[in-house]
This record gives structure tokens, C-alpha cells and sequence, in this order.
């Protein structure tokens, strides 16, 4: 959401910014549907002030012994008029939030402008790439070869792009999760976090899936929505609160189960793990005063790399253009760990700041010591990392010629010392 002052006062800005992310104009629409209703409100107010004094004035002539007809009917004309005016009021509040809330935020100056992800620019990478003496499979091969993934049986069980794992394999994603929550809880200083997997639709709303991307989650059918990740749950905690500005930042993480509809991504990675309906994923949130929320999408991006790192994975970070970026963030960075089995690198992790878009919805504020007004916080998400794909970066990187798979030293202690996967687990 956007604040309709500054849209009055920059109206050009708000388009041009508009115009990055393929949007249309606004800016003229919104100041006119706001006028109106500002009007409206004004009429209001002077209905209701006259409608006091009326009143006032009918008990006064009542108390006189004075006729009050004339009083009577004009209040009762006030009371007709302002039901009007509220009504055309609300309407128009609704349809001024309505076109505010399927615009996309406005993406800071330095993000590159381009369609798609081919307008990305790459920041660093890091990482030596494995020289293989065999031809490395992807993950998929390797995983039914040993065993340990089975996808016909998640098909008969659920349909496609799911997945059953089993023995080693599961023991591996397993510790895989709880090393990146160790990671971020005892290194990175963020408050672990086990929130509901079901939510209502305004907590969708709040962070912006709703109501533009409701066909991208699960609904069930007395109205809950699985989420798509845990930053909807973890962002909300800060909906509908004002928080004292030496609470500032608040950084809380989840490993969670993440379910997506993949509504636009028919015959996308279809085969293997790397796009399914239901994965786990460390998500990374901060709620943080606006003056620190650049420096704190670098501090995040650096947490997520250091799972990686950990892990000996070879990856790249890319800041995104206007067309590859999310509904809500102003700037995004992904990271792309190399999968050797595909021959590139795919995305592992998402880092955005959303400035005050998502605090606008939610409502989410804080206060500075010894002042009454509030203002937005700023909030931020990413993963750190996604569990499924890392254990495809995993088992692709450190496969061996006979079909195993080295386990990587950061994950032995969370293995049972296990070090290598092989078929008898």
C-alpha cells in the first residue's frame, strides 16, 4: 500500500515508478478517487455538526414550550443525506483500496530495469566450481538410484511435484533444517519461531498475497489458507501494533512446511524437487526502523550465504530487475547455488525489502522515545535457506562416481556422524 500524501505530492514519481514494474499510470485516477472521497468526508463533517446543533436547538424549544417541526424535519433530512453520503463514501473507499492494493511497490532507483530475469545483474560470486572426472547426474538420478526419493509413490499418494524420501535421505533434509535454524539462532541473533501453518486472509493481505496471488496458495474450505511461507505468519506478528523504537530490530526465523499451488509454472521443472506443491524452508524475517532497513537486506543476504558457505556450495548473488521482483519488495537479491546436474545455477534463496508496503497494510508502527506520532516500520524477508533445494545443491555437488553421496563436515553432528549417503543408509 501507498501513502496517498506523498501520491499527491509526487504524482509523476509514483507513475514512473509504476511504469518500471509494466504498470500503467495511476497517480491521476487515485487523486481524483481520493479528492472525492475527501470531499465527502468534509460533507459529512458538516452535516453531522449541523445535525448536532439542531438537535441542541430541539431541545431547546421543547424546553420553551416552542414548536420544533421545522427543526424536526431538517434533522430528519440531515440524517437522509448523510446515510447517502456515507454509503457513496464507503464505496468509494473501497474502490480507492482496491486499486491500491493490486499495485505492486515502486522499486528503488538502483534497481535494474529490464522484463524479466534476463535484466539481472549478478553482484559476486563465490565458490569453486567441482571439476567431475564422470558426467554428474542431477539430483533426481542420483536419489531413485539410490533408493532414497521415490516420486512414483508421491505421485500415487498426491499427484505430481511431490516427493517421498526415505532413510538417508530424509535423515539428510532433516538435518539440513535444523543446522540453518542452529545457524541463524546462535549465529545470526534472529529469535526462533514456530507459528501456525493455517491462516486467515487478511494475514495474506497483509503481506501481500492477497488478494492479486490467491490462486498461488491452498485454501481450505471453512477459509483458511496454508501458507506459501512462513514470512506471512512471522511478518504478521508485528500487524496492528506500535512498537517502541528501542525494540527495533526484530528478527525472528522458522523452518517450516511451505505449500504453493504453482498456479504459473505448468511444465516448469516438473521432473525432481526443484518446484513442488509442498517443501520446507528457513525463512529469515526483520521488522526494522526505516533508517536501517538497507543496511539490514545486506546483513540477511549475508546470513543466507553463510548457510552455503557452511556448506562448501559454490553460488552467485543477483540483484533483480523491475520484472523478475516480487509483488511487495523494492529490492530483491537472489542467491543461485550451481547444480552441477543441470549445468547452472538455480535459485536457493530470496532477499527483499519491502520498505513500508507491507506495514501499511498490516498497520505495523513504531514510536520514538518522548514523541506521540507513530510511523511505519519497514520490514524484510528471505530464505535462509530452502531445505529441498539445498539438499538438491547437496547431493548434486558432492555426488561420487559409484552413485554416493559425500556428507558435507557442517552437517555430520546432525547425520549421527554419517558421512557418506549411499543406498543402506
Amino acid at each position: 500500500m501507498f501513502d496517498l500524501r506523498w501520491i499527491r505530492e509526487h504524482p509523476d514519481a509514483f507513475d514512473a515508478g509504476l511504469a518500471r514494474r509494466d504498470v500503467a499510470p495511476m497517480a491521476e485516477r487515485i487523486i481524483a478517487l481520493d479528492a472525492k472521497r475527501r470531499e465527502t468526508q468534509t460533507q459529512l463533517q458538516e452535516l453531522q455538526t449541523r445535525r448536532n446543533e439542531a438537535s441542541k436547538s430541539i431541545g431547546m424549544a421543547k424546553k420553551n414550550g416552542e414548536s420544533a417541526d421545522t427543526l424536526i424535519a431538517e434533522v430528519a433530512d440531515i440524517k437522509s443525506r448523510m446515510a447517502s453520503l456515507e454509503d457513496t463514501e464507503k464505496a468509494g473507499g473501497e474502490e480507492l483500496d482496491g486499486i491500491l492494493s493490486g499495485l505492486p511497490n515502486l522499486p528503488r532507483d538502483d534497481i535494474p530495469d529490464g522484463p524479466d530475469e534476463a535484466a539481472n545483474v549478478c553482484l559476486r560470486t563465490e565458490g569453486e566450481l567441482r571439476n567431475f572426472d564422470f558426467e554428474p547426474k542431477q539430483h533426481f538420478e542420483i536419489g531413485e538410484a539410490l533408493g532414497l526419493m521415490d516420486f512414483e509413490a508421491a505421485a500415487r499418494l498426491s499427484g505430481s511435484r511431490f516427493v517421498v524420501m526415505r532413510s538417508a535421505m530424509a535423515r539428510l533434509h532433516r538435518a539440513l533444517g535444523q543446522f540453518m535454524l542452529d545457524l541463524h539462532t546462535r549465529e545470526h541473533g534472529y529469535t526462533e519461531v514456530i507459528p501456525p501453518l493455517l491462516v486467515r486472509d487478511h494475514v495474506l493481505y497483509g503481506t501481500g498475497q492477497l488478494p492479486k496471488f490467491g490462486e498461488d496458495s491452498f485454501r481450505t474450505e471453512d477459509g483458511l489458507w496454508l501458507i506459501p511461507t512462513a514470512e506471512v505468519p512471522l511478518t504478521n506478528l508485528a500487524a496492528d501494533s506500535i512498537m517502541d523504537a528501542e525494540e527495533l530490530p526484530v528478527r525472528v526465523t522458522a523452518l517450516t512446511p511451505c505449500f504453493r499451488s504453482e498456479a504459473g509454472a505448468a511444465g516448469k521443472d516438473t521432473r525432481g524437487m526443484l518446484r513442488q506443491h509442498q517443501f520446507e524452508k528457513t525463512e529469515l524475517v526483520s521488522v526494522v526502523h526505516p533508517d536501517d532497513s538497507d543496511a539490514e537486506l545486506e546483513r540477511m543476504t549475508g546470513c543466507a550465504e553463510e548457510v552455503l558457505k557452511h556448506l562448501g556450495l559454490p553460488y552467485r548473488v543477483m540483484v533483480l530487475s523491475t520484472g523478475d521482483m516480487g509483488f511487495g519488495a523494492r529490492r530483491t537479491h537472489d542467491i543461485e547455488v550451481w547444480l552441477p546436474g543441470q549445468n547452472a545455477y538455480r535459485e536457493i534463496s530470496s532477499c527483499s525489502t519491502c520498505g513500508d508496503f507491507q506495514a501499511r497494510r498490516m498497520k505495523a508502527r513504531f514510536r520514538k522515545a518522548g514523541e506521540k506520532g507513530t510511523s511505519f516500520v519497514h520490514t524484510l524477508n528471505g530464505s535462509g535457506v530452502a531445505v529441498g533445494r539445498c539438499l538438491i545443491a547437496v547431493v548434486e555437488n558432492y555426488q561420487q562416481a559409484d552413485g554416493s553421496v559425500i556428507i558435507p563436515e557442517a552437517l555430520r553432528p546432525y547425520t549421527g556422524g554419517m558421512e557418506v549417503l549411499r543406498a543402506d543408509g
